[in-house]
């Protein structure tokens, strides 16, 4: 059965039993700050397991892109070794939320399993929960007699916590789950075990397919567990395992799933694909194709809903995950050049029917992973060069752990690659060391980013509060829970929910509304407004004295009024880019504060002056029009997609949508406008950059921060006057200055010239002999030009000269080293590697070809004693 079968008929099936069928939500979430992707398929649901919102249906089924490579579900490190874990993983899905409860979702489990997919039933082992005295939880005898129904008992396992208990967290809704295993070994091997032994015992042939979660219990913050209002059922199915089992092969990369991305990079590398290896370098490249295979799904994907490579946080995974793969190709497969980036075509060919975003994403995606391979790769060859250099200082054959811990973290070098080098070189390196670095730097990480929270005290039951922020920026309010939040960061803070609100919560790029809760005793600062799973939280320091007062709830009107300047803004630099640039521009991240608007966007470009201007241009001509606001707050989405407006890939959308229109303007939009064009004064372009193949930015300002800027501007050029002696044409005076200091430059580099031809002669005589070498170290009075020149004069006068100046221009040390290309080659020496060396005596470094090279340093105290170690070299 072909794996876009699989998935339809699953659908097909659930659909047959009253479920609505829903789209997959993007893999990157932006709305939940407890978790950086969709790392299961009940992610996108858990307002409706919180009770603080209702779904569309009480019975929903789907197939949910899925990574997991961070947090309390981590994968990384098995994908590839094994043949079952996946960075990205398709989750077929289906949910009740307070409708069904065990016994149709284990009915329905196996009637689908067994009659549909017709899975034979004795390769099928099924778990329940065997109960928890620590958490006073029974063993689940319901589901134990439900299966019995089904399956002979001894195929029915108790499992315990670790395996039968699933929670969302640390803390929030969890319950007892039954689990599906499948044994798909040689009746071989299953004469010598059996298949109840292997149960999560990590086989790759006895594994998990189907997990039957029963929520019916919410985890508290003192550990504690409560009884939730209502029962759920959350059930997630590894569709590549299925496929992998309905597909009569051992292992999920032998399934349609992945075969055809196995076959592209055979055919790009020329390396084979063993489906049992012979041995262990062929095991070694089976291992690198399928880190390979796996880690460009979830890369791709994860740039296709809006997720770019970079430094911190879900850029640093996903630029993580690239890394890994390009580091197997280039170990194990011998690619030195991009490739991985060709992949993509073949995920669009094969998944782009039922996940349109990576066939319209296609063109951006390739771009940016061609990028990071090149970057990466240019950072391995340099990897390489440093480790080098360390090997060079190294006495005996242990390497610093530390030393391979900064390789590693600095320059992205991995440490099993190092440890493969060092290892062919005769040498190791303190393993210890090296973790006791990585412990330091996750430590200073964690405590940096460590979050703890209270459990919420109810004041008012039941209530989800309603956002009235659009109409109002002050309103009546009460507070309905609240809770403490201690984080390393920003120290104990507060939040609160109030039944209803005027502040708006960050999101869309929009930062949250700051403002104030006024009673008659006290005013309590709310210092920002973000939302979590539904919930619209009011971050202060301090709660009220009295919690079940009531209270005006006041939004900053300023700052709110600045940042509606800025959204607005947007929208309308959006429609100027499409408009100059080429309908090819899609907006791929914003920021919207009060102050200034950052948006990035697609674009293979730079964007020049004139294209800037016209931008510009554009943007004020919609101001001056005076375009007034018209707003559509609950249109369906179908419909405002034909009606014309953008929807940005990565967001997810509701069946019913807002919709903002300014002009021919008209976006799908939660955020704050202004009610005409006309607010927003004066749109100005402060900068235009590159973020990443394909991704430019633009930063600007509107209104007040304009009227700062040309007030500033105003008073430089008042201040660039005043130095000149108030000329009537400035800018022709500072024409004139510069052309007089060009002709003064050209002045002093010709008395330079003359100052290192007359020293010269002096150095000439200076020359010691020894070893066969000519060898002088000195400290000339030359600018580091000067330097290099000398250098080079003397160098003409021999073939055996090894010639060391140091230069402290303007207090800032220079070393310069000039050997013979003779000497270089005869006697090993090298300039790059001597300017290392005694750099570190000016507290500085560089390099430089082997015979000539300079290192920059900041202890011009340090030239003497680095002058007096350069004839070590030559001794």
């Amino acid at each position: 059965m072909k794996s876009q079968d699989v998935r339809k008929q699953f659908l097909d099936f659930f659909q047959s039993k009253g479920h609505l069928i829903v789209p997959s939500a993007p893999i990157v979430l932006k709305d939940d700050p407890t978790l950086m992707f969709n790392n299961s398929g009940m992610a996108q649901f858990k307002e409706f397991f919180l009770g603080n919102g209702t779904p569309k249906s009480a019975r929903i089924a789907d197939t949910q892109k899925c990574l997991r490579v961070s947090g309390k579900h981590n994968d990384l490190e098995e994908v590839g070794i094994d043949t079952y874990h996946h960075t990205m993983f398709e989750m077929l899905g289906n949910w009740s939320f307070g409708d069904y409860f065990k016994k149709e979702a284990i009915n329905w489990a196996w009637e689908l399993l067994t009659e549909v997919y017709k899975i034979d039933k004795d390769i099928l082992y099924v778990t329940v929960f065997e109960g928890s005295k620590e958490e006073n939880v029974p063993f689940d005898q319901e589901a134990y007699d439900i299966w019995k129904t089904l399956i002979s008992e001894d195929r029915i396992l108790l499992g315990n916590k670790k395996d039968n208990f699933w929670e969302m967290g640390d803390q929030g809704p969890c319950g007892p789950c039954s689990e599906i295993h499948v044994d798909i070994r040689s009746a071989e091997e299953k004469a010598k075990v059996p298949g109840k032994d292997l149960v999560n015992a990590d086989h790759p042939q006895v594994v998990e397919i189907w997990n039957n979660v029963f929520m019916e219990f919410n985890r508290k913050a003192d550990g504690s567990l409560e009884k939730l209002p209502a029962q759920h059922v959350d059930t997630g199915m590894g569709f590549e395992r299925l496929c992998m089992v309905l597909q009569n092969v051992k292992s999920n990369y032998d399934t349609d799933v992945f075969s055809p991305l196995i076959e592209k990079v055979e055919s790009l590398t020329g390396a084979k694909y063993t489906i049992k290896a012979k041995d262990e370098d062929e095991e070694k490249i089976n291992i690198a194709i399928r880190v390979i295979v796996d880690h460009v799904r979830a890369v791709a994907f994860a740039i296709a809903d809006g997720q770019l490579p970079s430094n911190t946080g879900a850029g640093y995974v996903i630029r993580r995950i690239l890394r890994r793969a390009i580091r197997y190709a280039f170990t194990f497969l011998n690619k030195k050049e991009p490739f991985i980036y060709e992949l993509v075509q073949v995920l669009s060919d094969q998944m782009g029917a039922f996940f349109p975003e990576i066939t319209a994403q296609k063109t951006l995606v390739m771009n940016v992973i061609k990028e990071e391979e090149a970057s990466f790769l240019k950072k391995l060859e340099q990897g390489l060069h440093l480790l080098e250099n360390v090997i060079a200082e190294t006495k005996g054959i242990v390497i610093s752990g530390e030393k391979v811990f900064e390789l590693y973290d600095t320059f992205g070098f991995p440490k099993d690659l190092t440890e493969l080098i060092l290892r062919e070189r005769g040498y190791n390196y303190d393993e210890a060391g090296f973790e006791a670095a990585m412990k330091k730097q996750k430590d200073r990480s964690r405590e940096a980013s460590e979050v703890s929270t209270d459990d919420w005290t109810i004041l008012v039951d039941g209530n989800v509060e309603t956002f009235v922020g659009y109409d109002q920026t002050e309103n009546e309010v009460k507070i309905t829970r609240f809770r403490k939040v201690d984080s390393k960061k920003d120290g104990k803070l507060y939040q609160i929910v109030l039944d209803n609100t005027p502040f708006y919560p960050e999101g869309g790029g929009q930062v949250g509304d700051k403002g104030v809760l006024v009673s008659a005793n006290e005013t309590i600062e709310i210092i920002d407004t973000k939302k979590e799973s539904n919930l619209i939280l009011h971050f202060v320091k301090k709660l009220p004295e009295n919690v079940n007062g009531t209270f005006d709830a006041k939004v900053n009107k300023e700052l709110r009024n600045q940042s509606a300047n800025s959204h607005s803004a947007t929208h309308l630099l959006h429609q100027a880019l499409r408009s100059i640039l080429g309908t090819h521009v899609e907006q791929k991240g914003s920021l919207v504060a009060p102050n200034y608007l950052r948006f990035d966007f697609s674009h293979f470009a730079k964007v020049t002056d004139e294209e800037l201007k016209q931008v510009e241009d554009f943007v004020n001509a919609r101001i001056r029009e005076q375009l007034p606001l018209i707003e559509r707050r609950s249109i369906p989405f179908a419909q405002a997609i034909e009606e014309g407006a953008m929807a940005l890939f990565g967001e997810k959308y509701g069946d019913n949508v807002r919709a903002i229109k300014f002009g021919e303007s008209m976006e799908l939009c939660g955020g704050i406008h202004v009610p005409n064009t006309a607010d927003i004064w004066y749109f100005k372009i402060t900068s235009e950059g590159g973020v990443a193949a394909g991704i430019r930015r633009i930063e600007a300002i509107t209104n007040e921060a304009v009227k700062d800027f040309f007030a500033s501007q105003e008073n430089t050029l008042k201040e660039i006057k005043e130095t000149l002696k108030n000329p009537q044409d400035a800018i022709k005076a500072v024409v004139s200055l510069q052309d007089e200091n060009a002709k003064l430059k050209k002045q002093l580099e010709a008395l330079l010239k003359e100052k290192a031809k007359n020293l010269k002669g002096e150095l000439v005589g200076e020359l010691q002999e020894i070893n066969g070498v000519q060898f002088l170290a000195k400290q000339v009075d030359l600018d580091p030009n000067g330097a290099k020149d000398l250098a080079y004069e003397l160098g003409n006068l021999g073939t055996n000269l090894f010639l060391l100046l140091a230069t402290a221009e303007e207090g800032k040390p220079m070393l310069t080293c000039y050997i013979s290309k003779e000497l270089v080659a005869e006697k090993g020496l090298n300039a790059g590697q001597v300017v290392r060396e005694l750099g570190k005596y000016i507290q500085g470094g560089g390099g430089g070809q082997p015979f000539f090279a300079t290192a920059g340093g900041k202890n011009p105290g340090g030239i003497k004693e680095a002058l007096e170690k350069a004839v070590d070299f030559v001794k």
